[in-house]
């Protein structure tokens, strides 16, 4: 069974052509499970629109104790985690296009690997090519330390065993991005592969939640705080 999660927050604008690019890749007995950060568009009338049995919605409470940007979100796709039933876990962003053959070269990788981290092509709102591999922009590493402190991994290009997620599950309470903390965990306990075939277009945009392509926004001091939030969140994790 698959279970594909997504952390959605005001998502009208692409959410419906990002689960119509992701449900016909499912079979009837897999599901989407979508945590809702309170939108205030009509995000889950679009979702609810689609009739589509495997689709199950949560709503979940801001959190409010954030340091950091991306602790909100990091928290409601934990709160989509928790709660998914899969075998195999695809997380997912609401605002980008799955390509056909994404969800089946994934389960076939994660035959021989714990966790799957593959390419993707950067996009503009209109879906015109930014950049046609975002490993070529980024180093990709799969060591725990080297994601510690520089994540190269995205959420959206993920997939993963349940045995990965228990062993990540509860995440940090501040400080440590969703994709950055499982790509910590999956580094310091099991097996990690890529896939250098770009399986999705990765859409950026004037309303995007987390900035993973481009010029942190952080200020210096905020980085420095981050980083050592991270880099301490790993050495426990390393200890237990």
């Amino acid at each position: 069974m698959i279970s594909v999660c997504i952390a959605t927050y005001n998502g009208a604008m692409f959410i419906k052509a990002q689960l119509e690019s992701i449900l016909p890749q499912l079979s009837a007995d897999d599901e989407v499970i979508i945590s809702d950060d309170a939108s205030t568009d009509n995000t889950l009338q679009i979702i609810n629109d689609l009739h589509d049995s495997r689709i199950h919605i949560l709503h979940h409470t801001p959190y409010t104790k954030s340091r950091f940007p991306m602790d909100k979100t990091t928290h409601n796709f934990e709160n989509a985690l928790m709660h998914a039933k899969g075998d195999y876990i695809f997380l997912s962003d609401q605002d980008d296009i799955w390509l056909p053959n994404k969800i089946q070269q994934m389960l076939n990788a994660l035959q021989k690997a714990d966790l799957v981290v593959h390419n993707c092509q950067v996009v503009n709102a209109d879906l015109q090519v930014i950049n046609n591999s975002y490993f070529d922009h980024i180093r990709v590493h799969v060591g725990a330390i080297q994601n510690a402190i520089r994540c190269t991994f995205l959420g959206c290009c993920m997939a993963f065993r349940r045995a990965v997620l228990t062993a990540a599950l509860p995440f940090p309470l501040q400080g440590v991005a969703h994709d950055q903390w499982l790509g910590i965990v999956a580094g310091l306990k099991f097996k990690i592969a890529l896939i250098t075939e770009p399986l999705i277009l990765y859409r950026r945009h004037a309303y995007t939640e987390t900035n993973c392509y481009g010029t942190s926004q952080l200020s210096r001091w905020v980085q420095i705080r981050y980083k050592t939030f991270v880099l301490l969140n790993t050495i426990k994790k390393a200890l237990l």
